[in-house]
């Protein structure tokens, strides 16, 4: 990406996703969602749409009163943001083809999407073990969370009902088909909230080494069928065929709408989540095919192995344990 002497930016050949938008600053992260709302409607009321990400910033943050800060390290603050871009991006590329959406039903989506995961955040007096522990029952939570936040900002019965049947989207063992929206755009946005969720993750250039961490959530959260942290990496290459075929008809090929929002806003003719998340599941590929080797030691973004290591191994934080 370069500037030119207009300070309009300009989009260079092999741009990546994350060149995009500063990801891991909150604040860059909403001042780039406040822009895609004003493409979709030059006079967008932004205020609900702020209120909720720095109510959102500050629950994950520990500000939010009665709960503690998050401290699960897979679906962190960051996880949240990304997705909330995702999501504004889905909208806006929707609305390009064709969609219609009411401004509070824009708000409403993204609402959702920010608090689709505030189920790990512990009340302020559970100080036994971290969020993770509610890996199971993380979904329910998040739209019990999302009730008494409505209440606290005067939604209707019905808005409520609305904002928590898209936080179920989020849910992987729920199947979508069989649920019974308040209406067709609810539903449409509940399915891209789902999308959104999972493009975000997956996408995201720490992807791999977060895993560790998810492998972690899962243990405390008591979620079967991993027996390491490495089984957790084999595992996901077939995570990866699973999120393929929901996206594709779970979630009613959803995803298609970030195509139109990248052309628009940046000029870009190909799905730079598409692109990213391949690259992923083509290193993973690669790095599980070496014998006799450990996956772990080829993952060095931001130097999570290591951080894993010490948290989780102790005094054993010099080695990694045995991969199986």
């Amino acid at each position: 990406m370069t500037e030119t002497r207009s300070g309009k930016r300009e989009i260079v050949d092999g741009v990546r996703l994350h060149d995009l938008v500063q990801m891991n600053s909150p604040e860059a992260v909403l001042d780039e969602v406040l822009i895609i709302l004003r493409l979709i409607s030059p006079d967008y009321d932004v205020a609900p749409v702020t209120s909720a990400f720095i109510s959102t910033v500050n629950l994950y943050e520990g500000r939010y009163p009665g709960y503690r800060a998050c401290n699960t390290e897979y679906h962190d603050l960051n996880h949240i943001t990304d997705t909330f871009l995702a999501m504004a991006r889905l909208i806006h590329g929707a609305v390009i083809e064709g969609e219609t959406f009411s401004d509070r039903q824009i708000a409403l989506g993204l609402t959702a999407t920010l608090l689709h995961d505030a189920g790990y955040i512990q009340e302020e007096g559970d100080r036994e073990g971290t969020g993770s522990k509610h890996t199971v029952i993380h979904v329910r939570r998040s739209m019990d969370f999302f009730k008494s936040y409505g209440k606290q900002h005067g939604f209707s019965e019905e808005k409520i009902a609305a904002g928590q049947s898209m936080i179920l989207c989020t849910d992987l063992a729920v199947d979508i088909s069989s649920m019974a929206f308040p209406s067709v755009t609810v539903g449409l946005l509940g399915k891209m909230l789902g999308a959104a969720d999972l493009l975000a993750q997956m996408s995201d250039r720490k992807y791999l080494e977060k895993l560790l961490f998810l492998y972690y959530e899962f243990k405390e959260g008591k979620v079967r069928g991993y027996e390491s942290e490495v089984d957790l990496l084999r595992k996901t290459l077939g995570f990866y065929d699973l999120v393929a075929e929901r996206l594709e008809t779970m979630l009613d090929a959803t995803n298609r709408f970030i195509i139109p929002h990248l052309a628009s806003r940046w000029d870009i003719q190909v799905n730079l989540y598409q692109e990213a998340i391949q690259k992923q599941k083509n290193y993973l590929h690669q790095i599980l095919a070496v014998p006799d080797s450990d996956p772990r030691d080829k993952l060095r973004r931001d130097r999570i192995v290591n951080k894993v290591r010490n948290k989780y191994r102790g005094s054993h934080s010099g080695k990694h344990p045995p991969p199986f």
